[in-house]
């Protein structure tokens, strides 16, 4: 009989012969100096969202292109909606996949993970994180150098171990939003940072003490929330704007997964050499290394390297 689980492992073993993949609909226009891949350097990784909904598109019609069980159902990108892609069919729970991009020339993974552990419960969800660069860093066609692949809950259970940490740090769960419409249901977690005085953290781990040790683990359940929600109204907490960024979740496989793609070879470089060069804002020895690694000129373009 068919499962969720047979589903997941032929869509993930499709989705890692995309290592390597080129995307033609878009190319970036070699830089006529390196005056000017400096100005393309600064803008680059803007691009990401693109790509991101690139990769949407092009790992949801691979898919179906390839799906074994196109008997059953087929794949579709839920834009909004949560995840990013899954099988519609009737088989429960629906296989899906949670999609990220990652430029790893920026300063770290900026894609967060907010998404409810509640979701995951099933583990019929699991997260592709794509790492991209410019197939020539910054220019070329967009290039899948690595992807990885992880259950989603592992990452939703890491980030709420690291972040929850009252009172100083509180998480709360979206409300139940089941009765609206697919694009208004609520989905994510929400991180709130102590912001009172420190006589007012006194009062607070005050009544956290009282919670027992089910209050000091995080817990999603309603009752534990409202616990959690109530210290929010009583005291100066702010929202946390960079909660649940990838880079900072620390769970073991995306730790992996960074060193793998920093440690890759790329035009002579290593990604972690070429990411340092490019935040030192030393121009001049960007343009030079750019001169030998990449070939171009400072004052006319040159042929796209084969």
């Amino acid at each position: 009989m068919m499962d969720t689980a047979t589903i997941l492992t032929q869509a993930t073993n499709q989705i890692n012969q995309m290592i390597g993949h080129r995307f033609d609909v878009l190319d970036i226009s070699k830089p006529i100096s390196t005056a000017a891949a400096l100005n393309l350097l600064k803008i680059i990784s803007k691009l990401s969202p693109l790509i991101g909904n690139l990769i949407e598109f092009n790992i949801v019609e691979m898919l179906n292109k390839h799906n074994q069980f196109s008997n059953l159902g087929s794949w579709i990108r839920q834009d909004p909606g949560f995840p990013d892609a899954i099988f519609q069919s009737g088989i429960t729970p629906s296989p899906g996949f949670e999609i990220k991009a990652w430029f790893p020339l920026s300063t770290e993974i900026t894609a967060r993970f907010k998404d409810s552990a509640t979701h995951f419960q099933a583990q019929n969800i699991y997260m592709i994180l794509i790492a991209w660069v410019p197939e020539y860093l910054v220019y070329g066609k967009p290039k899948i150098l690595d992807i990885a692949i992880i259950e989603g809950g592992s990452i939703a259970r890491s980030r709420d171990l690291h972040y929850h940490n009252p009172p100083d740090y509180l998480l709360l769960e979206p409300n139940d939003t089941t009765h609206r419409s697919r694009n208004l249901q609520q989905t994510t977690v929400n991180g709130y940072k102590w912001q009172g005085t420190s006589e007012e953290f006194q009062a607070a781990a005050e009544i956290v003490e009282t919670w027992g040790q089910e209050g000091l683990e995080y817990n999603s359940s309603p009752i534990i929330q409202q616990q959690y929600r109530q210290l929010i109204n009583r005291y100066p907490y702010r929202l946390d704007t960079n909660f649940a960024k990838i880079d900072r979740i620390r769970h073991p496989e995306i730790e992996t997964f960074k060193r793998q793609i920093y440690q890759t070879q790329l035009h002579g470089l290593t990604i972690q050499a070429w990411s340092r060069l490019f935040t030192t804002n030393m121009a001049d020895q960007i343009r030079t290394v750019f001169q030998q690694q990449l070939n171009l000129k400072e004052d006319a373009a040159t042929s796209v390297l084969e």
